[in-house]
């Protein structure tokens, strides 16, 4: 009851120094909300154009198993994760999504090194439709996360700032999850999905 006292008292005290900051915290964690959803939507529309990917790949190059089932595992780890807006409350579990979205933007890249392999296959017209969509849509993801990014940088910062960070105390906002230096090493350099103008050797048996 004290400690209550004692919070209130700090509280009331920084607002009469300069504010409490009540209404940069509702707002900053607005914008993170819609950042955070901005997020969620590019990675599912990331997740969606799998399938089709993997059975246009199938088409050509069958006997590739291993890279096929590392996409398809790497998709259902991602599908797993409950990305709801509390993620961004749960250290533990916005690391998991990482690491699962992370999985699936390494099994992506396998995929598409070995399309190189297939020169029918990179002349589908189906697969070069998947190639522009997955294209975009990693630059859209890169993208979001950036905003995402910066508007908890801000969150994070109004939070341990006095005198707003003892509004953050009472009204119990916490510092919330933001994308790791290894992850920002991700972002920087999503799959590749532009071939090159070489045609490589198929491989033995093609």
């Amino acid at each position: 009851m004290r400690r209550l006292f004692f919070l209130f008292t700090l509280w009331f005290a920084a607002i009469a120094l300069s504010g409490c900051g009540y209404n940069t915290l509702q707002a900053q964690d607005e914008a993170i909300k819609a950042s955070w959803s901005e997020v969620i939507n590019q990675y599912q529309r990331r997740a969606d154009l799998v399938p089709n990917l993997v059975n246009t790949v199938k088409g050509y190059a069958a006997h590739e198993r291993q890279v096929l089932t590392e996409v398809t595992n790497a998709r259902a780890r991602v599908g797993q994760v409950r990305a709801t807006a509390e993620l961004v409350n749960d250290e533990a579990a916005f690391r998991q999504f990482q690491a699962a979205q992370a999985e699936l933007s390494t099994a992506l890249g396998r995929l598409l090194l070995v399309a190189e392999n297939y020169p029918q296959l990179k002349a589908d017209a189906a697969f070069r439709d998947l190639q522009a969509q997955l294209e975009g849509t990693e630059n859209r993801i890169t993208v979001a996360r950036n905003r995402y990014i910066k508007a908890v940088q801000e969150y994070n910062t109004t939070v341990r700032q006095f005198p707003s960070n003892l509004t953050a105390m009472v009204i119990g906002m916490k510092p919330k999850a933001n994308f790791t230096v290894e992850n920002e090493q991700a972002i920087a350099a999503p799959p590749k999905v532009e071939f090159g103008g070489g045609e490589p050797a198929a491989p033995p048996g093609y």
